[in-house]
């Protein structure tokens, strides 16, 4: 079955969406992130990505239905370097395996280069295999192990990618 994606990045842009539509964006990949991240989030958590990144918070739309979603942010890091952050990735377990995540993070790493990151990081549960191999594709590596890092007491992995390339999605 081929199914038509969208991909649009959130616009909080009042002047072309009502507020209720865009209420109702913010609240879609609220409870996409809440239902596959084994880490709860606020919704302050939430507002402080969409308000102040949110061409970073990209989403997966068939048939006007969120399947998929990914947030990340920009920051100038240590006053020296520009980083850009991956925070959450999730897409809709049937809906998994189509190149989804594929694309919603090639989209947000080809931004944040365009916007002038000199390193994008992330982290991962150490467990989540299929996560751990998705980023390795893109040039992601691991670089630290972060012990009982997330409330379920997992570890996580923390990767980088110097060595992204375009070519690589």
């Amino acid at each position: 079955m081929n199914l038509k994606i969208e991909y649009s990045a959130l616009s909080l842009d009042t002047s072309k969406r009502n507020r209720k539509e865009i209420d109702q964006d913010i609240e879609a990949v609220e409870l996409l992130i809440n239902k596959h991240l084994s880490e709860p989030y606020s919704v302050y958590v939430y507002r402080f990505f969409l308000n102040n990144w949110p061409e970073l918070c990209l989403m997966a739309k068939c048939g006007g239905k969120l399947v998929g979603s990914i947030i990340s942010k920009v920051e100038t890091h240590r006053d020296v370097r520009l980083r850009g952050y991956i925070g959450m990735l999730a897409v809709e377990e049937k809906f998994r395996g189509r190149g989804i995540a594929k694309q919603l993070i090639g989209k947000s790493l080809d931004i944040m280069i365009a916007k002038g990151c000199d390193e994008i990081i992330l982290e991962t549960e150490v467990v989540n295999k299929k996560a751990l191999r998705l980023y390795e594709g893109f040039g992601f590596v691991r670089v630290k192990r972060l012990y009982r890092y997330y409330m379920n007491k997992h570890d996580a992995l923390q990767a980088d990618t110097s060595n992204y390339e375009k070519s690589l999605h």
